[in-house]
């Protein structure tokens, strides 16, 4: 499982031209489920992400979690965080759990991040659906998680 953590003063996505959701100052995570990702994997990763101290105390240094700020996490399915470039110039996305299980672990993920207490408001894009995300990176603070690297 692999996921793009990003700090920011707010997002607001648009989900098939429609749809809108937004939070405040918070976390933003892109999450792409990986073939043979599991709910363990998924499950460290919640643990790990909603506990991890990305924002500045009062003497400006990083030192705070989400919760202790009472910020938001936005947290959007997708895929091509699986790609493998190394070939070509075009991704190969083989690396992508299919549709259904990819979907399964992203919804558990959810559920452990709003489970978990660590975020005032938990917003999502939606999986598999045509989404624009404008994200108003804080810092910029960008992190990349594999639980296939770290969980080990």
């Amino acid at each position: 499982m692999r996921a793009v953590v990003q700090r920011v003063h707010k997002a607001h996505i648009t989900i098939n031209h429609e749809i809108e959701r937004e939070t405040g100052a918070g976390l933003v995570v892109f999450l792409g489920v990986m073939e043979g990702d599991t709910k363990e994997q998924a499950e460290y990763l919640a643990k790990k992400i909603s506990g991890l101290r990305l924002f500045t105390d009062e003497n400006d240094k990083i030192n705070l979690s989400l919760q202790d700020i009472g910020g938001d996490i936005m947290v959007v399915s997708n895929f091509t965080l699986s790609a493998d470039c190394r070939k070509g110039n075009r991704p190969s996305f083989i690396n992508a759990a299919k549709g259904e299980t990819a979907n399964e672990l992203y919804e558990y993920f959810v559920k452990l991040v709003r489970e978990s207490g660590c975020a005032k408001n938990v917003e999502t894009g939606e999986f598999g659906a045509d989404m624009d995300v404008d994200v108003f990176n804080n810092g910029p603070i960008t992190l990349m998680l594999d639980t296939n690297v770290i969980a080990k």
